[in-house]
């Protein structure tokens, strides 16, 4: 059987046919780039591409310990509050018993120095009753010495009498001294027990804040979330003994997200905190998260020369953080992922309204 030949074209026709189809290709070009081309942005709207990030949280064991349990796993969804790693406490229970038995220990103490207070109180009470009859005896020595010396004057009385008197005067007023010294003595000895008094109560106080401190320890050796979030990773395991300060896991605020950008020296610098912004992620092309400026980096991403000209200027860039309403992120938590790329645009004219394509469009 005969194969038929492709008849060859003609110069001529090369020539005719070659333009007409290199004008085809040329316009079905033009047509896929106005039909595939992103919608251009208005005069007014700046755009860069970022990625997704969250506060990250390290929760981590105060003391140094072995840890017991860990009550959460790898992307699990937490609440502010809620148990999440259980350290073993044996050592502060029982510093805890012991701790206690110092304070009943300083209790009875207290109790034995204010008994020593009661009778040093009652000694003093004594002491001073006896300078009282010491004082009067003293008078009455007095006197008879002083009626003695006038009847020794007028012959009435002999002078064996007058001495005798005046040695019980002596007497009298030596017994009034020594009443006043045992005074002073049990004053001392009031003041010492006193001052055990407020030593063991000193004792009690210690016993106490120890006590306080050591249940605070057990407190915190159960470790809880301090907000909402997403286990993102474990650090540690049970049985591990890890560092005072060590970390055990780490968690992701899905509250706070916001998308980190950059724009070049002219975008940024009319970029005002709180401008509007919106946020259209790779994975999800058909939604616009409503985002707000908050953060505009006072330093270039790279130390500029000494000498530039406006051109080089122009060309540094600025860090930016274009952050998600927290009330819209707890309406969709469980969507929420960090890492994902997209793009970030945000006003630099407030009067700007936003294109079609930029409209927001957010989950239901």
């Amino acid at each position: 059987m005969a194969i038929a030949k492709r008849p060859k074209w003609s110069r001529t026709e090369f020539w005719i046919l070659g333009p007409i189809l290199a004008l085809a290709a040329v316009g079905m070009g033009v047509f896929a780039w106005q039909n595939l081309r992103a919608p251009t942005l208005p005069d007014g709207i700046a755009g860069s591409n970022g990625r997704i990030e969250a506060t990250e949280i390290d929760v981590a064991a105060k003391l140094a310990g072995r840890i017991q349990d860990i009550l959460v796993k790898e992307g699990e969804f937490v609440t502010a509050g809620q148990d999440l790693v259980k350290m073993d406490t044996a050592v502060l229970e029982a510093q805890l018993r012991e701790a206690k038995a110092q304070l009943e220990r300083a209790k009875v103490t207290v109790q034995a120095a204010r008994s020593q207070v009661a009778q040093r109180e009652s000694e003093k009470s004594t002491a001073e009753a006896l300078v009282a009859q010491r004082e009067a005896e003293l008078v009455a020595a007095q006197h008879r010495l002083s009626r003695a010396e006038q009847l020794v004057r007028q012959g009435w009385a002999t002078q064996q009498r007058y001495d005798d008197d005046k040695a019980a005067f002596e007497s009298a007023r030596a017994a009034l001294n020594a009443a006043k010294a045992q005074v002073a003595s049990a004053d001392a000895a009031l003041n010492t027990a006193k001052a055990q008094v407020l030593q063991a109560e000193t004792e009690i106080h210690a016993a106490e804040a120890t006590i306080e401190r050591i249940e605070a320890d057990i407190r915190d050796s159960l470790l809880r979330s301090p907000r909402d979030g997403r286990v993102q990773f474990l650090v540690a395991q049970p049985g591990e003994v890890v560092q005072a300060g060590g970390r055990v896991l780490n968690l992701v605020d899905l509250t706070d997200v916001y998308m980190t950008f950059f724009l070049p020296t002219e975008q940024a610098g009319r970029v005002e905190i709180g401008a509007e912004a919106r946020i259209v992620l790779d994975a999800a092309p058909q939604y616009v998260i409503p985002a707000y400026i908050s953060f505009v980096s006072d330093v270039a991403q790279f130390t500029p020369k000494e000498v530039e000209t406006k051109e080089e200027r122009q060309k540094l860039m600025f860090r930016l953080r274009a952050h998600i309403p927290a009330d819209l992120l707890r309406k969709h938590l469980t969507q929420v992922k960090t890492g994902l790329p997209g793009m970030a645009y945000v006003k630099l004219n407030p009067q700007v309204e936003w294109p079609p394509h930029l409209q927001v469009r957010v989950p239901q």
